[in-house]
């Protein structure tokens, strides 16, 4: 284990940390607001903390092997995350500092569950840095300094492959600091008309811009009580289709962007998560139908919801606690399946489930054709057996973490089954809103401290996909063989 590599990687991205944070000072500067101060200070923190790292442990060796990525993705985010909670303690605005980890851990892993019970109570400059969290966290915060620092190496794949969703990750082109350039440059640009989209719907222009970055990260942290429920049909309707969009794997934009359009009508994924949302948004369309007597509020509603569930991000238009039970069940089981892999979306992934089911496939094929050879086909291509297994593995690994997290959940009596389930569903699919006490007009601020510490790793278990964590916490990992 090279832990200079480490330690200097995470100084510099501290660094960056600092730098990004001038933006939620500025806004509270504009604002006329104190929380300008607790900025100043967690800024001033963080320099101290990135220049102590990038002096004492400047490597020899810059080289990322697949150890070394693993264990800097996973300290970064639990780093950034206790050095991005400081301003909410600082400001007042969350005094008790597990709470403001679990805020800022929320944000930057795009879960969206709050602690918060009255949001419209705090300060612009927090609110824009806690919804700024989320566009940061989005597309990975390792990916934005590989895409911003020049000391940026090709070896660097393996901060990428610990950070991006999805059993397997490529470069879009032979440079991985390009392939980061890429994608962030289609990030911006997408965040950028969504907030035109959304001023021309008369929405100002400072929730526009946090609804934006909420929506791009597939976040969720709202800025009013309603979430966005007051909002316009047609701000809705925007945020709908973004939230889909950016559901979608980049690559897919980036195959647009070069005109290979028969790539894209050929995406098996791309076709099973618009089909998934199809179904889903049509069902819960007919069940919800006799509440708002409505074909197209229930039409704007479902696909809103379904929209948001799938995608993990977490907004609401409606309290869909009180919706039946099938709409419920529903959205219960689309926390599960997640959005695509390689975009901002959480949750187990379409292109994981469609493997599987694929495998599943095989496998009955072989119970009758014992002797029979065949191989797994997926975007076109032949699918090792190593990707099988490692996806296999993956959904193993992922019900043991989930059971582990429902389990300690069980023991806050205060909660029934209903909340402590779909609460550990949420937070570790980075959902969050859930059901019972944890819905959308609710929040997770009644749990206890351990509950919340739990639900805080169980966010970074799902955004960071089990493994980085995991063989960080392993004693093996830190030997220097």
């Amino acid at each position: 284990m090279n832990r200079r590599v480490v330690f200097y990687t995470i100084g510099q991205l501290i660094g960056v940390e600092a730098a990004v944070m001038v933006l939620p000072l500025c806004v509270s500067l504009i604002y006329g607001e104190d929380s300008w101060k607790a900025f100043l200070i967690t800024i001033g923190i963080a320099i101290v903390l990135s220049a102590s790292g990038l002096l004492l442990s400047k490597p020899k060796n810059h080289v990322i092997y697949a150890k070394e990525g693993f264990a800097t993705v996973a300290l970064a985010w639990i780093i950034m995350s206790g050095i991005g909670a400081l301003p909410f303690v600082i400001s007042g605005e969350i005094p008790n500092y597990i709470d403001a980890f679990f805020e800022t851990v929320s944000g930057f892993t795009t879960t969206g569950s709050s602690i918060v019970r009255d949001v419209e109570a705090l300060s612009h400059g927090i609110l824009f840095w806690r919804s700024f969290t989320h566009w940061l966290g989005g597309m990975g915060v390792l990916v934005f300094v590989m895409a911003i620092l020049p000391s940026s190496s090709d070896r660097s794949i393996h901060l990428m492959r610990a950070e991006v969703p999805g059993p397997v990750v490529g470069k879009l082109v032979p440079k991985i600091k390009q392939t980061a350039k890429i994608l962030y440059l289609i990030y911006m640009v997408m965040t950028f008309i969504e907030v035109i989209f959304l001023l021309c719907g008369g929405m100002p222009l400072f929730d526009s811009l946090v609804h934006s970055f909420g929506t791009a990260g597939t976040g969720g942290f709202g800025i009013k009580a309603d979430s966005i429920g007051g909002y316009s049909s047609y701000c809705q309707w925007v945020i709908t289709i973004f939230m889909l969009l950016f559901g979608v794997n980049f690559n897919i934009f980036y195959l647009c962007l070069i005109r290979r359009f028969k790539s894209v009508l050929k995406s098996e994924e791309l076709w099973a998560y618009l089909g998934i949302i199809f179904a889903a948004a049509t069902i819960i369309t007919v069940n919800i139908m006799p509440i708002y007597n409505s074909l197209s509020q229930s039409i704007r509603l479902s696909a809103f919801q379904v929209a948001s569930i799938i995608t993990t991000t977490g907004y609401a238009t409606a309290d869909f606690n009180t919706w039946p039970v099938l709409s419920k069940g529903i959205l219960l089981i689309l926390m599960f399946f997640g959005a695509c892999a390689g975009s901002t979306g959480g949750g187990f992934k379409i292109s994981r489930i469609v493997l599987l089911l694929k495998a599943v496939k095989r496998e009955l094929h072989r119970l009758i054709h014992p002797r029979s050879r065949t191989t797994i086909n997926f975007e076109g291509k032949n699918v090792d057996e190593g990707t099988v297994s490692g996806v296999e593995c993956y959904l193993a690994l992922y019900i043991i973490c989930f059971l582990i997290v429902f389990f300690i959940l069980c023991f806050e009596k205060s909660f029934d089954i209903e909340t402590n389930f779909s609460a550990a569903a949420s937070c570790f699919n980075n959902i969050g809103p859930g059901l019972g006490a944890v819905g959308p007009v609710s929040s997770y601020a009644d749990y206890s401290a351990l509950s919340k510490i739990v639900l805080s790793f169980a966010m970074l278990l799902g955004r960071l996909e089990l493994f980085p964590l995991i063989i960080t916490l392993a004693p093996s990992t830190w030997t220097k063989k």
